[in-house]
């Protein structure tokens, strides 16, 4: 892609910025759509999960040989494809008359995220020079964080005055927008020599990764000794061990794997993985503590999530300003430092901690988070030759991906053993206590139905005790990350410095 005019280039950042804030909106909005979409569609509690696991599960599965079919083929024709598929998808999905056909159109929204965040990655690689990746990137993380927050916000508002499905159409204009934009603003790219299609790199790494996440998706409600889950797990971490065996003998791999020996590399890839599972650690537990302990509806909830983005959105523009200085040690080590310390704060709450309590841990939370992310990938682009742009950005948004869906899986488990642990079902009927085991909202619906307020009082205790629990865990990872970052960073390591160590390491050949 040749340097667009400097005003052109940041008016394409906002384009970007567009795309990817849908795929914010999806991760929180449906959060607070499942309880009403469970009473219109007539859906149980399988159906339920995978209205939400068809788009992790496709999200994670393919952005593997997306990347390398984005640099193939062209990224700014991936990424309109993508956007298209997005927008078709949240149509089928706003008129899907039945459970299934939700669950197919989530997945085709999974399929057009994998697209679109690898092929604007590496969009944002190709377009700018060093100097200025870091603010574009930060532009765009700021985008898909601000779509975080506004998921619920939005998703409560359309809930309370439309029907169900009027969630997904929330995508349909800012999609369109941003395919408009796209297509005006940036030319087409994509690797000059690219190399032969590896058709078995992308069977093995696409089949593994769908087996390994399948596998954590359904662990938390089939026990982590299921059979089934057992069997995806083994399966995908062979599948994954041969995929890397395949890619460090093939001729011309799919996916570079050389690229890990490369110390910015490596650990931009291990502090963003890091960071993204301190983040969806947060939005799997805090939500239903908002709704069910502090007793907010989900347009206050989303409300109430504000301070952790503001803390976020302002992180992410600090990281990016000292990453640019002094290099990224620095606020990669300080992010994930300050990440722990708010969640220990978190993991201290107790039933008199108000939502000011609250409000500040996140704070904390969400600027530690943006510190380290936006500079940990940045570390990760500045390594990438041009040309390959779209298989390497695509390693770093699997790579969290699967690391989010493996801390919503653990950090599920340990919340799920907690809470019904700790609350008392002692005189209710069988299918009352075991709806109560099943979660806070089905412990609180009983208590509402039966008129049981010590049955509330307890889950909401329970509840309590398991989240804190969670955020202990989360700190101790940020903290050990932190430690590590501190140690696996040169200070002041140059971007420069780091395209040498790479030209250097693909020369050799090892």
């Amino acid at each position: 892609m040749s340097r667009l005019a400097e005003r052109q280039r940041w008016w394409a950042v906002a384009a970007l910025t567009l795309a990817v804030l849908t795929i914010g909106f999806d991760i929180t909005i449906m959060n607070v759509a499942l309880p009403t979409m469970a009473t219109a569609l007539s859906a149980g509690t399988d159906g339920l999960q995978w209205i939400v696991n068809s788009y992790i599960l496709l999200f994670a599965g393919l952005m593997l040989p997306v990347g390398a079919i984005a640099d193939r083929f062209g990224r700014k024709r991936l990424l309109l494809t993508g956007l298209a598929v997005f927008a078709a998808a949240s149509l089928a999905a706003a008129w899907a008359g039945d459970t299934g056909a939700v669950v197919a159109a989530r997945a085709a929204l999974g399929v057009g995220a994998a697209i679109i965040m690898p092929s604007t990655l590496a969009i944002i690689a190709v377009l700018f020079e060093p100097a200025e990746r870091g603010r574009a990137l930060s532009v765009v993380v700021m985008g898909m964080g601000a779509g975080i927050p506004l998921g619920p916000i939005i998703g409560g508002y359309l809930l309370n005055h439309f029907w169900w499905g009027s969630i997904f159409l929330i995508n349909v204009p800012v999609v369109a927008a941003a395919m408009v934009a796209i297509a005006v603003l940036l030319t087409e790219s994509r690797d000059p020599d690219p190399p032969r299609a590896d058709l078995l790199g992308g069977l093995l790494s696409t089949v593994g990764l769908l087996s390994f996440v399948y596998g954590l998706v359904e662990a938390p409600d089939r026990g982590w000794d299921d059979a089934l889950v057992l069997a995806a797990l083994a399966g995908g971490v062979v599948l994954l061990v041969s995929f890397v065996w395949w890619e460090l003998r093939a001729p011309r791999p799919m996916i570079d794997l050389r690229l890990f020996r490369v110390r910015l590399f490596r650990w931009g890839n291990i502090n963003a993985t890091v960071a993204s599972f301190a983040l969806f650690g947060l939005l799997f537990v805090v939500p239903l503590y908002l709704q069910f302990v502090l007793g907010n509806d989900a347009f206050g909830t989303g409300i109430r999530l504000l301070p952790l983005i503001g803390g976020f959105v302002v992180g992410v523009g600090a990281g990016t300003r000292i990453a640019g200085r002094v290099g990224h040690r620095l606020p990669v080590a300080a992010g994930l430092f300050l990440t722990g310390a708010g969640l220990a704060v978190g993991a201290f709450t107790d039933m008199s901690s108000g939502f000011g309590y609250a409000a500040m841990w996140y704070a904390i939370t969400g600027l530690g988070i943006g510190s380290a992310l936006t500079p940990s990938m940045d570390a990760v682009l500045a390594v990438l030759p041009p040309e390959r742009s779209g298989s390497g950005t695509a390693i770093t948004m699997t790579l969290r991906q699967a690391g989010g869906a493996l801390g919503v899986a653990l950090l599920g488990s340990v919340l799920s053993q907690v809470y019904t642990a700790d609350l008392n079902v002692t005189g209710l009927p069988p299918a009352a206590a075991a709806a109560a085991h099943d979660s806070i909202a089905g412990a609180m619906g009983v208590a509402a139905r039966a008129n049981l307020p010590t049955l509330a009082a307890d889950a909401q205790h329970a509840y309590l005790d398991g989240m804190t629990t969670v955020l202990g865990l989360c700190s101790a990872v940020a903290i050990a990350a932190g430690l590590t970052a501190s140690l696996a960073f040169k200070q002041g390591e140059s971007r420069s410095g780091a395209d040498l160590e790479v030209h250097e390491t693909a020369t050799r050949g090892v």
